[in-house]
């Protein structure tokens, strides 16, 4: 298993493997995108109360997941660059930033479309909604922090000690529904067992578990694409970036 870790640090060896699983990753998004939308905007049912705004969910809920899930990734990412000093984790965490703040974006303002015609407003000072919009600042904070310092280990020291800090918002929003009183809705699907006994029909619940798993591989495609940008920038003086190149060339 370690020798699997420390064979992942390598950024050569990386940039071959992202190669050979962006593809995959890239079609089962499409897949899951097409058929989780189709599924869930066109047949799905509306709700008996909320009637077809509840389709915003298939948008919302996996943006929502997403920008919790991607930020506390891009926190033990960091945690490993820092303490076995891997810059290729450094690379990851960062690339990974500008993705959860478009989900955390995307989660934002999906929400707000939904609360006007449901809450009567489009913003409300609310603790899940609060506690989102400091996780999309801190996302912002990351970047800005990383882009502000010209060499690259103290940015990537820097921007990943902040990521560490930060990810105590994550169980903040996660568990504000139960810790406040709060106009936000609990979560449907947290658990295996919740997916057991469901607290939504099956016809939304499919497409909405298809949605998740669409906005998950296209976090992981779109991530892989970028940090393998940047193993080449960073990379490219070294002996097997210039052999890539030449091979490239004579192609």
């Amino acid at each position: 298993m370690w020798s699997f870790f420390y064979k992942l640090a390598s950024p050569k060896w990386f940039y071959e493997l992202a190669g050979k699983l962006l593809p995959w990753f890239a079609i089962g998004a499409a897949m899951s995108f097409a058929l989780g939308g189709i599924w869930g905007l066109a047949f799905s049912p509306p709700d008996y109360q909320q009637g077809d705004s509840v389709r915003i969910m298939y948008i919302h809920v996996p943006a929502a997941i997403l920008s919790l899930s991607v930020y506390t990734f891009m926190a033990i990412t960091a945690i490993i660059g820092l303490v076995w000093k891997i810059k290729l984790a450094h690379m990851v965490s960062a690339n990974a930033a500008p993705i959860g703040a478009a989900f955390t974006a995307i989660a934002l303002a999906t929400g707000s479309l939904w609360g006007r015609p449901m809450w009567g407003t489009w913003w409300e000072w609310d603790a899940r909604l609060t506690s989102e919009l400091i996780l999309l600042f801190l996302y912002f904070g990351v970047m800005a922090l990383r882009n502000a310092i010209d060499e690259r280990t103290t940015a990537d020291k820097a921007a990943g000690l902040l990521a560490v800090v930060g990810v105590v918002n994550v169980p903040i929003i996660h568990y504000s529904v139960e810790w406040w009183n709060t106009l936000h809705q609990g979560s449907s699907i947290t658990s295996l067992a919740r997916i057991a006994k469901p607290a939504i029909h099956a016809d939304m619940l499919w497409p909405l578990l298809l949605m998740i798993l669409a906005f998950k591989l296209f976090f992981v495609t779109v991530l892989l694409m970028r940090t393998r940008n940047e193993v080449l920038d960073r990379e490219r003086r070294s002996a097997w970036v210039g052999e890539l190149l030449e091979t490239r060339d004579g192609v």
